[in-house]
């Protein structure tokens, strides 16, 4: 099959196409799958730029996100069958492959039917993104109706989704965004106010905006800066919830006056980990968002596609451009 394959950490240069062996199910709760498009995240060029710090099998396949069809199923699968549409997020961890090629064998907890109203190319944009930012809101900060939240970035991958669901939640939101552009963006997902950070102090404006006293919970999609930001705009005994490591030089004096409830979150932790439990809770995660986006609750926006071939192409658009949305790789 054909596939995108590194040997070495580096740059997107070290990305070469390459014809490998076709992989195949070794466990009765595997299922194969053909896949038709990939979604293209930052923790893609993260695991190339530092290969070896990742439980990765080299030459390694990068890639997490994924739709296609079943082509195959182990003996202990019953929720699929050949010909099923899917989409799934499953790192190439711990003697896995990633999704950069045509074919995967995915864990069958972490596999849900494809959303019907979304074509290949979309949903495969959806799940990493999609659990990030449902499992940051939902679990760790356990968001309510009524309550203020805070996302930066509201316009990229991980920011447009928490933006719909805080909204879906009955929370209201602020976000803050770069342009214009992504400011009209936003506003469209439901945001109540945007935050324009090259012209407005973000921190004022968001205690501006929350009355004075800072936002129920804080989301930091971005890191170093931004979550200092979050620390001062979250209101005393808030929440605040980051998908990356706090800076090293973080003063943590006013977070601890405060009280600030603090949460990490790492949407790859039950596949690097290997929790079962955790496993079929993303995949009900999946489900669940297949119902809200068939239902018209829901949306995911795609910046730009890139043949699987380009893959090296596509993650330095994503990493230089800050694209609104998904970057996707359509396999033909």
């Amino acid at each position: 099959m054909k596939a995108i394959v590194t040997e070495r950490a580096g740059g997107p240069e070290v990305l070469r196409a390459a014809a490998v062996e076709r992989p195949a199910i070794e466990r009765g709760d595997q299922v194969l799958v053909h896949l038709k498009a990939v979604g293209v995240n930052p923790i893609d060029y993260k695991m190339r730029n530092d290969l070896d710090r990742f439980p990765v099998t080299k030459p390694a396949i990068l890639g997490c996100d994924g739709a296609g069809v079943v082509m195959a199923v182990g003996s202990e699968v019953e929720r699929f069958k050949p010909g099923d549409e899917v989409y799934f997020c499953q790192p190439g961890f711990n003697g896995r492959q990633g999704t950069y090629a045509e074919y995967a064998v995915v864990d069958e907890a972490l596999v849900a039917f494809k959303p019907k109203t979304l074509d290949f190319v979309q949903a495969a944009a959806a799940p990493l993104v999609l659990l990030t930012a449902w499992e940051a809101l939902y679990d760790r900060a356990r968001l309510q109706g009524g309550q203020r939240v805070f996302v930066p970035g509201g316009a990229g991958g991980v920011g447009h989704v928490a933006v719909q669901l805080a909204k879906l939640a009955g929370a209201e939101v602020v976000s803050s965004v770069s342009t214009e552009e992504k400011a009209r963006f936003v506003q469209a997902l439901g945001a109540d106010r945007v935050i324009r950070y090259r012209d407005e102090d973000v921190v004022e404006s968001v205690r501006a905006w929350a009355g004075g006293e800072g936002v129920d919970v804080a989301f930091d999609t971005v890191g170093d800066e931004v979550f200092v930001q979050c620390c001062a705009a979250a209101r005393v005994y808030g929440d605040l919830v980051t998908i990356l490591l706090p800076p090293p030089n973080v003063d943590w004096t006013d977070a601890r006056i405060r009280n600030l409830r603090v949460s990490l979150e790492m949407m790859l932790t039950p596949v690097l980990l290997e929790l079962p439990r955790w496993k079929k809770h993303q995949g009900h995660i999946l489900a669940s968002a297949a119902k809200l986006f068939d239902e018209g609750k829901l949306k995911v926006q795609v910046a730009k596609t890139f043949p699987l071939a380009e893959a090296a192409a596509a993650q330095r658009y994503l990493q230089d451009e800050h694209p609104i949305g998904k970057v996707v790789l359509v396999i033909d």
